[in-house]
């Protein structure tokens, strides 16, 4: 849960900076291994476990601010105080039994910095809970292209309504392990991977962002000759 506290609104090396700090100050010391660098030893580096509710329960809000956590520093001590409240670890192992997806994000999301994606995040990566569908933009944009264009309507943005009907068209599209099914689909989006997949699926992949980019522009068009 905290991990994905503070990877909301960031980005991959600033998380890993902010997780890094937050075990080494509040995690136990594991093991220290060796570094390369040009096939040479190049120092070592020493690895923390991931902090217990126990070895948090001292943590401050200004503390966790000093580590570079910013806002996102209150969201953690709010979790932590409620997770306690709930029960801790037994909370979060009964959540791992419920077979319900959407109850398991309802209980997720009366946490402090975890909206309904964070918390279909840690149903999904943490809970075993392989009906969780994260949805964002990006997910939105392959069920629209693969699925169904109609699904977002003439919402501006993904509305609760709207994230339900995107994780049910992946849910309705595969019976089993919907979740990690999806989650291959988003990393296949990533730019990184574009060289392993088949000529006509980026083709497929440019056209309909193309596509995209022009209904966007002829409406921003159509708004201003509206406004004259």
């Amino acid at each position: 849960m905290f991990s994905f506290i503070c990877s909301s609104n960031n980005n991959i090396p600033r998380i890993a900076k902010m997780l890094s700090s937050f075990r080494e100050t509040y995690g136990e010391f594991m093991i220290e291994i060796p570094t390369r660098q040009d096939n040479e030893v190049g120092g070592t580096i020493s690895l923390f476990s991931f902090p217990s509710l126990a070895s948090l329960a001292d943590a401050t809000e200004q503390e966790l601010r000093d580590m570079g956590l910013g806002y996102r520093a209150k969201y953690i001590i709010e979790t932590r105080n409620l997770l306690v409240q709930c029960g801790g670890n037994d909370f979060l192992l009964n959540l791992r039994t419920r077979q319900d997806a959407q109850a398991v994000q309802e209980e997720l999301i009366k946490f402090s910095g975890i909206g309904r994606k964070v918390a279909d995040c840690v149903a999904l990566f943490s809970l075993d809970s392989d009906y969780a569908i994260p949805v964002d933009i990006h997910v939105q944009h392959i069920a629209s292209r693969d699925y169904d264009p109609t699904v977002l309507g003439e919402a501006k943005s993904i509305t609760p309504t709207i994230y339900k009907r995107v994780g049910d068209l992946f849910r309705g599209r595969f019976a089993s392990y919907p979740g990690w099914a999806h989650s291959l689909l988003f990393v296949a989006e990533l730019p990184s991977f574009r060289g392993i997949l088949p000529v006509d699926v980026v083709k497929e992949m440019d056209e309909w962002r193309e596509h995209e980019q022009r209904k966007k522009q002829e409406k921003k068009e159509e708004s201003k000759k509206r406004k004259q």
